[in-house]
């Protein structure tokens, strides 16, 4: 065992087989699933667990599928209903098949060396493989470069140890030590995960496609959080100089311009002491005034937001011992805490921010911030989330976690649970943001929106991310990219708001948040073009709010992300991994970002500003009205929910839904999800979907299934049909209606089925 192993001392069960090798390792292999198997060796004989399976990270597997094993002198084969594993008895080498037989991959090399460990898979010709969330944004293929797993500052803030491949089979290195990952840089044909420190531990699994690996990955690791409605639609962050009045203002200055706003944040500057590590942080004497003898009501700044329809985000800085609380959850004494020692590389060209409190003592301005400081080493420190609860109590909604301490290395510090640097370093931002998460769902009953830079493995069942300290452009935009790949998908990054292209991009993903920080971003301070630009955009973005939230739910039955690269989506052509500046927003969105080129897959796909009809396989130029920021194409067949703009939202749901159909060739579906937008019984499945579908001559929307509190039985539906030619008549469920609509500029029929009986079929046609 490695030093500071986690010793594993579950009784072995029947999913549970270890083989002695004849190289003297001993292999154990865990049959988890019907396409999940892990599997460990050791030299001792003994057995581990990773941190993350300590803290379980992972969610429970039931491990009852049914498996046979066979066995002769010189391998073993497991074999499940889908999926076969062959390991040779000389060394523990296995292949991996999928249930008809046809090879995915084969291990080349397991070695222990000294307290670590060194594996390698062949790669097949052209082999593609993704993943690795935010290890590096130059690429989203992976082959051909090798990557450091260990959180960074702006290099890597979200490395996430999983790859994807082309043949349908995925792996997932089951550690938090710092380690290293060569996708066949060094040998082209292989795949080699090594470690100086480590036990050897891994995951291996199969899946039909992309999204069937995504599916079973995250069905393991925690599908992504479903946040409240209203964090998909725009967060504000204020300038960190601002005071309660001039954040009122504000607020208020939104509503005055009409552009819908829900969440507004407050940077480092809302606490007494600056950059307040602790956990004794309170309001701003002066610019947070908070009345001590009433600290809790509407007669609050806080109070005043609430009626404004605002949602309040605090900004947090933490270097509190959190492995502490998590040992404390199981039962643990083990409790160890040291002084803090920062260490971080010298500024990046990518650190769009600069923020000095990345940076060590020494490197910072004559009067930094007061650091944070060591727990007394008798004392115990409180869950980290406790001292936010009176925070919640008054009102709070949302966190922000920055970086600092969490993406630096901290080479002296013994952390409480007895583990060092090394294998604490990539665990801390998980940890940090599973405790956030799961400490205001516990002390309100809501949803968490908690937004953190940091993350590794398992990062998505717990917060939403941003893309850190880079601002927004196409190296942001490869980071969400690359998460989707690896099974996260609430990710954003801050708006550039001073170009078209930022503010198309910055509206056109999983949440859109602008960020003033120590700028003056405000909307109502561009040009007229851009404020008028900004205020569209927020507009689409809120009409496109169903659209979305229907998204990100399929993303936590399914791990597909809200984001999609176009080599997930469209993965027979090689050339997609070049394009890393277009996605999929969705089943049915196509955006482009910061590129010149627009790339078309096959199909007919129509401009969403224009109503032109472009018909792919087609490279052309990139081409948009002068008041957008990239082209936004709607894929034929759509059909696309969408709501009247509101201020703000707070429930999942509304009265009145508009579907904007676009009929092709092809039959297309879609699932309208909906709940109460704010709370956890969604989980206990009080939701409802109604499914929508597209047909070259019919749009039918289904009876809605599912029930939750407040649902309306009975609603408004209005259908813009884009049909292309102008129709003789428009039909309800057979019967002919007169009052109804025709767009000759965008060749689109309109017609309102009011009432809407949510329990009955509507089916609209055309002739």
């Amino acid at each position: 065992m490695s030093f500071n192993s986690l010793p594993d001392a579950a009784p072995l069960e029947r999913h549970n087989l270890v083989f002695d090798l004849r190289n003297q390792l001993r292999l154990r292999v865990d049959v988890l699933t019907m396409r999940l198997f892990r599997l460990r060796f050791s030299a001792s004989g003994a057995w581990t667990e990773s941190a993350l399976n300590r803290y379980r990270i992972y969610l429970p597997q039931s491990a009852k599928s049914a498996f046979t094993v066979s066995e002769s002198d010189q391998a073993v084969r497991i074999v499940t209903a889908d999926a076969q594993l062959e390991i040779s008895r000389a060394d523990g080498r296995f292949g991996l098949f999928n249930a008809a037989g046809e090879s995915l991959a084969h291990q080349a090399e397991t070695s222990l060396i000294g307290s670590g460990f060194r594996l390698a898979w062949q790669l097949a010709p052209g082999e593609r493989l993704y993943g690795l969330g935010d290890v590096s944004r130059e690429n989203i293929m992976r082959r051909g470069e090798s990557y450091e797993i260990w959180v960074r500052n702006v290099k890597s803030y979200i490395p996430i140890p999983m790859l994807l491949s082309s043949r349908n089979w995925g792996l997932l290195v089951n550690t938090t030590w710092r380690h290293q990952i060569d996708v066949g840089k060094t040998d082209p044909g292989q795949l080699v995960c090594s470690a100086a420190q480590s036990d050897a531990d891994f995951y291996v699994f199969t899946g039909d496609g992309y999204a069937g690996l995504l599916d079973e990955y995250t069905a393991f690791t925690g599908r992504p959080a479903l946040l409240p409605i209203w964090a998909y639609a725009l967060t504000y962050v204020c300038n960190q100089q601002v005071d309660a009045f001039n954040m009122i203002n504000e607020a208020l200055t939104f509503r005055r311009e009409d552009i819908p706003c829900d969440a507004i944040g407050l940077e480092p500057g809302w606490m007494s002491k600056n950059y307040d590590y602790s956990t004794e942080k309170a309001w701003h004497p002066e610019r947070f005034f908070i009345p001590r003898w009433s600290p809790v009501g509407s007669h609050t700044f806080i109070g005043a937001l609430e009626r404004l329809g605002y949602k309040l985000s605090l900004w947090l800085c933490c270097d509190h011992d959190l492995s502490v609380l998590e040992e404390q959850q199981l039962e643990s004494a083990a409790t160890k805490d040291a002084a803090l020692s920062a260490a971080v590389e010298d500024d990046d060209d990518d650190d769009f921010e600069k923020d000095e409190h990345f940076r060590p003592a020494a490197k910072r301005p004559s009067e930094p911030p007061a650091a944070p400081q060591a727990e007394p080493p008798s004392d115990l420190p409180e869950p980290w989330f406790d001292h936010l609860k009176k925070f919640v109590d008054q009102g709070a909604r949302a966190f922000k976690l920055d970086g600092a301490n969490q993406v630096i290395e901290h080479p002296d510090r013994a952390w409480g649970n007895g583990m060092n640097d090394e294998q604490m370093h990539n665990l801390y931002p998980l940890i940090y943001g599973k405790q956030m998460a799961k400490g205001f769902e516990e002390h309100t009953g809501r949803r968490a929106m908690v937004y953190s830079a940091g993350g590794y493995t398992g990062i998505q069942q717990y917060v939403a991310t941003w893309a850190g300290d880079t601002g927004g452009g196409p190296k942001p935009l490869a980071s969400m990219l690359n998460h989707g790949f690896s099974g996260h998908s609430n990710h954003s990054c801050d708006m550039d708001v001073f170009c078209p292209g930022g503010i198309h991009f910055g509206f056109l993903q999983t949440w859109a948040q602008l960020n003033n920080w120590a700028y003056w971003r405000q909307p109502w301070l561009l040009t007229p073009a851009g404020l008028k630009m900004f205020r569209d955009y927020a507009h689409l973005r809120y009409r496109l709010l169903p659209y979305l939230y229907s998204t990100a739910a399929q993303a936590t039955r399914s791990g597909m992300p809200v984001m999609r690269a176009m080599s997930l989506v469209y993965p027979d052509d090689p050339a997609w991994d070049e394009v890393r500046t277009q996605y999929m927003l969705g089943d049915f969105l196509l955006v482009t970002a910061y590129t010149d080129e627009l790339r078309l897959p096959a199909g007919n796909w129509i401009d969403f500003w224009t109503g032109r009809t472009l018909t792919g396989s087609l490279v052309t130029k990139a081409e948009y009205p002068v008041d957008r920021g990239g082209c936004l194409l709607v894929k034929e067949g759509a059909i696309i929910p969408t709501w009247a703009v509101q201020p703000h939202v707070d429930r999942g749901f509304a009265e009145e839904v508009t579907f904007l159909a676009y009929p092709g060739s092809m039959n297309t579906e879609f699932l309208l999800y909906e709940d109460d937008g704010q709370s956890l019984k969604y989980r206990d499945g009080e939701w409802a979907v109604t499914r929508l579908e597209c047909r070259a001559d019919a749009v039918v929307i289904h009876p809605s299934q599912g029930d939750f509190p407040g649902r309306p039985e009975v609603r408004v539906a209005k259908l813009v049909i884009r049909t292309g030619a102008r129709s003789q008549a428009v039909l309800v469920n057979d019967k002919d209606v007169r009052e109804w609509t025709w767009d000759e500029a965008v060749g689109a029929l309109t017609v309102t089925v009011s009432p809407w009986k949510t329990c009955e079929e509507v089916r609209v046609t055309w002739k």
